[in-house]
């Protein structure tokens, strides 16, 4: 059962809950604040552990995205429990991540963002668009068993960027 404490129906509209966390970006562990980023996009994923199975296959989707992100003008951010320390020696393993990896210890991010599984303690598999403004866009929860799909991602955020209303299926070519 996830902690639903932001808000209770559904976060989208909402501004998202501002945060400093600790977290490691390029080999280097520092401090990263959401309100950094605003005047960008914010992908915001959480994910349940480092070194587990299907994480690290999303992590390094993100990393193969990154760029286009970027070029949309997109800050990416992920979100798990585990200390920086671990998050070092998974990005290593990983082959490198360029963006931050950020560590919620203390779990209130994930609890704030309602994404906290208080049976395990750790973040629950889920994905937030913020606009520029840092208002939620866009949020998909899923079970820890079944990962995401980064391209459908990328194109949520194009969508999103459009300003248009956007079918099923839509593609930013249509």
């Amino acid at each position: 059962m996830l902690d639903r404490t932001f808000p209770p129906a559904s976060p989208v509209g909402a501004r998202a809950p501002e945060f400093a966390l600790e977290g490691v970006q390029q080999g280097r562990v520092g401090r990263f604040r959401l309100r950094d980023s605003l005047g960008r996009w914010v992908l915001l994923f959480f994910y349940p552990a480092d070194f587990s199975f299907i994480c690290p296959t999303e992590a390094v989707g993100f990393q193969r995205a990154y760029a286009t992100l970027q070029q949309l003008g997109c800050e990416v951010l992920g979100i798990s429990v585990d200390g920086p320390d671990s998050h070092l020696a998974w990005a290593k393993e990983l082959g490198g991540i360029d963006y931050p990896l950020l560590s919620d210890e203390g779990r209130e991010v994930c609890r704030g963002y309602g994404v906290l599984d208080p049976a395990s303690g750790r973040a629950a598999r889920a994905t937030f668009i913020l606009d520029p403004e840092g208002v939620v866009r866009y949020c998909v929860v899923s079970h820890v068993d079944v990962g995401r799909s980064i391209e459908e991602t990328v194109r949520v955020l194009k969508a999103l960027q459009s300003g248009r209303q956007c079918p099923a299926d839509w593609r930013p070519e249509s």
